[in-house]
């Protein structure tokens, strides 16, 4: 079945929330799990652009080894990915670089205009993926 799930992640616990999920599968399947951060740095006037690149994309890399450690514990291969740049194009990117056969991913069920003004990333990966994408609702659904 799928034996390469992509999971990307910035850094927040929503993103988090599909962790728990993609071991399960990945202990399953004996899938490899890659992990990504895509990085972007806000330059300042007058800072060379370049340093906060590798201010973020060194910041991405000790997130994802955190993330990272826990599963090679539990002997699932890992590999990890920090591109820099547009994180919808570069997590599809990833995903065709290393032939990803799954990309799983949590999103915050937000629809209508909270979609449009904050944009949907998750939203860009699923209309341009080549292959299947789990999304993961997370947070509390409104009652009523």
């Amino acid at each position: 079945m799928y034996k390469s799930i992509l999971v990307p992640l910035d850094g927040s616990t929503l993103a988090e929330n599909i962790l728990i999920e993609v071991e399960e599968l990945a202990l399953l399947l004996k899938a490899r799990l890659n992990l990504v951060c895509v990085s972007k740095a806000h330059a300042l006037p007058g800072v060379d652009p370049s340093d906060a690149q590798v201010r973020v994309v060194n910041t991405a890399k000790e997130y994802l080894e955190n993330i990272k450690a826990p599963l090679t514990a539990k002997n699932i291969e890992v590999e990890i990915h920090t591109p820099y740049g547009n994180p919808a194009e570069k997590v599809l990117g990833v995903s065709k670089l290393h032939d990803i056969e799954l990309i799983a991913m949590s999103t915050h069920g937000r629809s209508g205009i909270g979609r449009w003004l904050l944009g949907s990333v998750a939203e860009k990966i699923v209309r341009h993926s080549e292959v299947p994408v789990l999304l993961l609702r997370s947070g509390k659904l409104n009652e009523g």
